[in-house]
């Protein structure tokens, strides 16, 4: 009987196969001549890998205690050419699996690609929420996922499709970037239309399109002189991930005796006063009983992580980079993560999501901070979460020490503490917070200031999908709510608010409003990155000033509800001295008299000085 057990074993371990090789291409002329391949099939860590391919060296093979994986170093050198290879994997000098790998051309060159920044304006979407251009990707085999419009937490099937559809209607508001939330297959029973449960970060969810569907979407965008943000997770994966049933090591994933959440404590990082023990809740505990914490400890998967990043930039042309969660990761290897990509792509830009509530906070984590630990996140961008949480109240209240507008007066005060105060997203919402026509209930006034000061301020802007037409949605009844289906996405829809005939009157105000504003904006170099003069709120008015050798530009917002401003601009000399009239380009009026200035409450101003 143990004889016959003995020879069964022996057969298993002769049934060779070749599931994957990640990932599944390279190119030639890359800055960084080393490439790791992660190799997975039953029993292929029992072979011994060929590469074939001319100028590219097998520098090492790293075999672990799973033999379903083999990792593959390769050094590709400059004389290396494009072409379809292939590498063969052999035992006892038998060749038992086979598999092309192409190394391809590139098609441009890093050092010329321009990513986004204070020049740009950011529209953020949930792709299955924005419009439905392919019906017959809604329910694909082998998904587990079928769409149900009627459940605001299901799939809805809006797609890659949908989103070029309607590419000239961003570009026509203003729009110059396009962010969209991840694409990669999310292939989990429920809640997958969010695709931040990724199960193959080497594929674009087919209910979404094809990888050649993404590509497509960056090539529409780049004809329209715009740019495409891909939003990349690296601190976790989806439960389903083909890993997690066969891990490569054991250390692959942080691993719990029981499930162990994140407790969230971002301040863990830079507490001098933290334990280790919370320190690792908050970096190593899974972001939900869904989603297992990767564990970037181990190099592998470290430099798996970054490939991915990589791999997608040069397949897809990418512009730019949001990262999920960044200060879940751990910090010197996500901040390694983050100088790989820049080495490759010196000019890309990467936003990070780091959501914390202080200036100070925030700015421990944009790349040249002077930290008193000396961490540097090599992240060149960061939301600023704290100008979010002023648009949270500041239009629902009087001025005073730190309400109304004076919110936004002290927050800029610090702008100080951040090495490059440009380089910040500022946004009055997302597609995890409370919608912001919620909070100012509909108001077109509140709406109207709100958004002057957004597109005026220093900053890279995002704008939420909808809120052009001032989309509802109220995040206490769930984030199915605040994602709702933009209305005309679908065939069949009886709004259709794409179109100016299908909008009610107020839609139209709303979108016209940020049409005209994100059209000036595009033309004005000043606001990209002008300096800035502000003067103390009073009254709930807000005066500042964005100005350069060419020119200077007068924002002035009135948030009082009732009570007409008039402003005596002998305050404001030191920058209104020599000018002689204004245009208002909100109002589309000239000001011959600048001494004083009528404004209306819940009314602002953008007033272009001339001499």
């Amino acid at each position: 009987m143990l004889a016959f057990l003995q020879q069964m074993v022996t057969f298993a371990a002769d049934k060779i196969t070749l599931s994957r090789i990640e990932p599944g291409n390279w190119w030639v002329g890359m800055k960084n001549p080393e490439l790791q391949l992660l190799v997975y099939g039953e029993n292929i860590g029992l072979t011994d890998p060929k590469i074939n391919i001319p100028g590219v060296t097998l520098n090492s093979i790293i075999k672990v205690e799973n033999h379903n994986y083999l990792f593959l170093n390769l050094i590709i050198s400059d004389d290396a050419k494009p072409g379809n290879y292939s590498i063969e994997f052999s035992k006892d000098n038998k060749v038992m699996a086979k598999r092309d790998f192409p190394l391809l051309q590139r098609e441009w060159e890093s050092s010329n690609r321009k990513s986004y920044s204070s020049s740009d304006v950011i529209y953020l979407l949930m792709p299955d929420r924005f419009s439905n251009g392919n019906s017959a990707n809604d329910s694909v085999s082998g998904m587990f996922e079928k769409p149900n419009r009627a459940n605001p937490g299901g799939r809805h099937g809006g797609d890659i499709q949908g989103m070029i559809n309607h590419l000239d209607y961003l570009q026509n508001l203003g729009f110059t970037s396009l962010w969209s939330t991840p694409l990669m297959e999310d292939n989990m029973e429920s809640y997958s239309y969010h695709t931040y449960a990724i199960t193959d970060y080497y594929r674009i969810d087919p209910r979404y399109g094809t990888n050649q569907d993404y590509r497509r979407l960056a090539d529409e965008l780049h004809k329209r002189s715009m740019k495409l943000i891909m939003d990349v997770v690296t601190n976790h994966c989806g439960l389903n991930y083909y890993w997690m049933k066969d891990l490569p090591t054991k250390n692959w994933v942080h691993q719990f005796k029981e499930f162990t959440r994140s407790n969230y404590q971002i301040s863990t990082t830079y507490d001098p006063y933290a334990s280790q023990y919370d320190k690792n809740i908050n970096y190593n505990g899974w972001f939900d009983t869904s989603m297992p914490d990767l564990n970037q400890d181990n190099p592998l998967l470290l430099t798996y992580l970054i490939q991915n990043t990589i791999w997608w930039i040069e397949y897809a042309g990418l512009d730019g980079i949001r990262i999920d969660t960044y200060p879940y990761n751990n910090p010197d290897k996500v901040a390694q993560w983050s100088k790989s990509i820049r080495r490759e792509y010196p000019n890309i830009n990467i936003v990070g999501e780091c959501w914390v509530h202080t200036s100070q906070e925030i700015a421990y984590w944009q790349t040249g901070a002077k930290n008193y630990d000396g961490y540097d996140s090599e992240l060149p961008t960061v939301m600023d979460f704290t100008l979010h949480d002023a648009y949270s109240s500041a239009f629902n209240e009087e001025d005073g020490w730190s309400g109304g507008m004076r919110r936004f007066y002290n927050h800029f005060t610090q702008d100080y503490i951040f090495p490059n105060p440009f380089n910040l997203l500022v946004f009055t919402e997302n597609h995890d917070t409370q919608r912001f026509n919620e909070i100012i209930n509909n108001d077109i006034r509140k709406y109207r200031i709100a958004y002057t000061l957004l597109f005026t301020v220093r900053g890279i802007p995002q704008f939420y999908y909808g809120s052009e037409v001032m989309m509802g949605g109220n995040k206490n009844k769930g984030d199915g709510d605040i994602r709702r289906d933009f209305p005309g996405g679908w065939p069949g829809d009886l709004h259709n608010a794409f179109i100016a005939s299908g909008r009610t009157p107020l839609e139209n105000e709303s979108y016209n409003f940020i049409k005209k504003l994100l059209n000036w904006r595009k033309e004005n170099p000043v606001i990209h990155s002008g300096k800035t003069m502000q003067y103390i709120s009073q009254d709930n008015c807000y005066v500042y000033f964005r100005y350069n050798n060419e020119k200077t530009v007068m924002v002035v917002i009135n948030n009082h509800d009732t009570e007409h401003r008039k402003l005596d601009t002998k305050r404001f000399a030191e920058r209104m001295q020599g000018y002689n009239y204004g245009y208002d380009i909100i109002s589309d009026k000239k000001i011959t008299d600048l001494l004083v200035i009528d404004i209306a409450p819940k009314t602002s101003m953008i007033i272009e000085l001339g001499k």
